[in-house]
């Protein structure tokens, strides 16, 4: 996330911080289903209301990042260096956001999302989500090139080496392996 720069931005950044904390935290102790609404926001000190102001679901509080890595994923295609190829700047958003989402203490939330069927389905409607970005990003890029089935297929390919690299037992040769494949299958569809 870009770091807020007035202090009003500043404040809000850390109010909606202490509410992720803290919901995550009482997830984990008690189990998802068991945390109600009201229990997170009294716990994090601040209004429900307030609470809905910055996650518009129970699900939002457990992927407090979503904007964070759509924003990414769009960013590595919009802002690439001039000469770089979409792949290889996609392959690099990609590792640094399963490094992120495999890092020390992440098992635990993972498992909590597998074994908890709203937050399953949440995260796969957040992937669909984020592969329409993507793909979006893709198609507006003058470089690119390429048929609209072209850009989203690509783009679903992206998430889902996201997906199955942070699932790996070794996420950067997974996500090496899956970059490969996605590299070929761009080529096939150029147009020259």
């Amino acid at each position: 996330m870009t770091a807020p720069t007035g202090r009003r931005e500043r404040k809000k950044a850390a109010t909606r911080q202490k509410i992720a904390d803290t919901a995550l935290r009482l997830f984990l102790e008690r189990g998802y289903d068991a945390v109600g609404i009201r229990e997170v926001a009294a716990d994090a000190d601040v209004a429900v209301t307030t609470l809905f102001s910055h996650f518009p679901s129970k699900e939002a509080l457990v992927f407090e990042q979503d904007a964070d890595f759509e924003q990414g994923l769009t960013r590595a295609v919009a802002e690439r260096s001039a000469g770089e190829p979409l792949v290889a700047a996609l392959r690099r958003q990609v590792h640094s956001m399963v490094r992120h989402c495999t890092a020390d203490g992440a098992a635990p939330i993972w498992r909590m999302i597998e074994e908890t069927p709203a937050l399953r389905e949440y995260e796969d409607s957040m992937r669909l989500r984020h592969a329409e970005s993507l793909a979006a990003a893709i198609m507006a890029d003058a470089e690119a090139a390429r048929s609209a089935t072209a850009c989203r297929t690509i783009a679903r390919f992206v998430i889902d080496a996201y997906s199955l690299g942070r699932e790996a037992a070794d996420p950067e040769a997974a996500v090496n392996e899956i970059f490969g494949m996605i590299e070929a299958a761009w080529e096939a569809t150029s147009p020259c």
